[in-house]
C-alpha cells in the first residue's frame, strides 16, 4: 500500500500560556517524555537559578545543571555531565545559549530534548539546530526537535523586551526567506517543500498583521506559536531553509564583520528582510514591514543599531560569502559596491524617516 502522508517531527506538547509553568511538572510526568522523574535540567546562572528554586521542589527527582554560556565547549561539558546519569529527557530551562546547548548535550547522549524558553528572541526554540559558539566563529548543529515546549507568558513578561523585539524580527523575516526560496526554483529549479514554506511564511504573516503590541498577552501568544511553527517548517524541509534567506545572510555578515558590535539577532534579520524585499522590487511590501517594525520599535536603518552606511553597504556585498551554496536575491543581482549604495538611498526614500 503506498505512504500517503509523511510523518512530520513535531513536539508532543505545546504549552503557551500565562502560567504554563505551574504545570511543567505534569507535562513531564508525560510518559512520553518521563516515567521515573529523573531529568537532567539545565539553567543559567541568572534567571535559570530563580526559577530553579521555584520549581525545585516539584521536581524532586530532578538534577540541575548550570551552563556558562553558549559555547560549543559548554554544551560538550553538559552532555559529559550527563552521560551515564540514566536520566529520562533533559529539560533546557532559559534562553536560547541554553536551550541550543541543552539541544546539543541530549542529542549527543540520544535523549529526548524538553524547551523551557525564558524569552522569545528567536525562533531556535523549537528548531532541529543548535547555534553554538566555537574556535571558529559559529557553527549550526542538526539536532532533533524537542520533544515538548514550555512557553509561559508571565516569565517571558519578566524578560527585557529587546528579547521580545528580537523575535518579531526573526519571525517576520521568514516572509523574505521564502520568496528568496521562490526565486531560486524559479531561476535554478531548486525544490521547494511547499508545506514547510506555507508554515514559515503565515507565521511571518500572523506576526507582521497582529495589531497588537508586545505588552499584549494575544500578541505574545501569536508571536511564541509563531516561532515554534517556525522551527517546526526547518525539520518539515530537513534545512533552514524556510526561515533563512538574504536577510539572515545580512545578518550573519554583522556578526562576522563587527562580532564586537553586531546588534540582536532579530534587529538584523528584520532589517536584512525590509532591504532585501527592496531589492526583489516588492517595493509596498518593504515599506509595510518597516511600518510594523517601527512600530515595534524595532531598526529599519542600520544607524540605528550603530552602523555607518558605508558599513551596512559593505555587509550587504560581503552576505553572500556567509551561505556558499544558498541562492538569494543578494545572489541573483550580485551588486556591486556603486550598485548596493544607490539602492540604499532608494531604499531610505522610500521607507521615510
Amino acid at each position: 500500500m503506498p505512504v500517503l502522508t509523511r510523518l512530520i517531527p513535531s513536539p508532543v506538547v505545546v504549552d503557551i500560556r500565562p502560567g504554563a509553568l505551574d504545570d511543567l511538572a505534569s507535562v513531564l510526568a508525560d510518559e512520553r517524555i518521563s516515567q521515573s522523574g529523573r531529568l537532567a535540567i539545565a539553567v543559567s546562572g541568572g534567571s535559570g537559578a530563580r526559577l530553579r528554586e521555584r520549581l525545585a521542589p516539584s521536581l524532586p527527582g530532578a538534577t540541575w545543571y548550570e551552563v556558562g554560556g553558549g559555547t560549543l565547549d559548554d554544551a560538550v561539558r553538559l552532555a559529559g555531565d550527563i552521560q551515564g546519569g540514566r536520566y529520562d529527557a533533559v529539560v533546557g530551562l532559559g534562553g536560547g545559549k541554553i536551550i541550543d546547548c541543552a539541544k546539543f548535550a541530549s542529542a549527543r547522549v540520544g535523549l529526548p530534548l524538553v524547551a523551557v524558553a525564558t524569552n522569545l528572541a528567536h525562533d531556535g526554540l523549537c528548531s532541529p539546530v543548535a547555534t553554538l559558539d566555537n574556535d571558529a566563529g559559529r557553527g549550526s548543529y542538526g539536532v532533533p526537535n524537542p520533544i515538548a515546549v514550555v512557553i509561559d507568558l508571565n516569565v517571558i513578561r519578566e524578560a527585557p523586551v529587546r528579547f521580545v523585539r528580537s523575535g518579531i524580527g526573526d519571525v517576520i523575516s521568514n516572509i523574505s526567506a521564502v520568496a528568496d526560496w521562490e526565486l531560486s526554483h524559479r531561476v535554478n529549479g531548486e525544490k521547494i517543500d511547499g508545506l514547510a514554506a506555507a508554515m514559515a511564511r503565515q507565521a511571518g504573516e500572523a506576526v507582521l498583521r497582529h495589531p497588537g503590541g508586545v505588552g499584549d498577552d494575544g500578541f505574545l501568544q501569536v508571536l511564541a506559536e509563531a516561532l515554534v511553527l517556525t522551527g517546526i517548517a526547518m525539520s518539515v524541509s530537513g534545512d533552514s531553509r524556510p526561515s533563512s534567506g538574504a536577510c539572515h545572510e545580512i545578518n550573519h555578515a554583522f556578526d562576522l564583520l563587527y562580532p564586537k558590535r553586531a546588534a540582536a539577532h532579530g534587529e538584523q534579520c528584520g532589517l536584512g528582510a525590509a532591504f532585501a524585499m527592496y531589492l526583489r522590487g516588492a517595493h509596498e511590501e518593504s515599506a509595510a514591514t518597516a511600518e510594523v517594525l517601527r512600530r515595534h520599535g524595532l531598526p529599519v536603518l542600520p544607524e540605528e543599531i550603530g552602523f555607518t552606511v558605508d558599513e551596512f553597504v559593505r555587509a550587504v556585498e560581503f552576505a553572500p560569502e556567509t551561505r556558499p551554496g544558498r541562492f538569494t536575491i543578494l545572489e541573483h543581482l550580485d551588486l556591486k559596491t556603486d550598485q548596493i549604495k544607490d539602492v540604499y538611498a532608494d531604499y531610505v526614500k522610500a521607507i521615510g524617516s
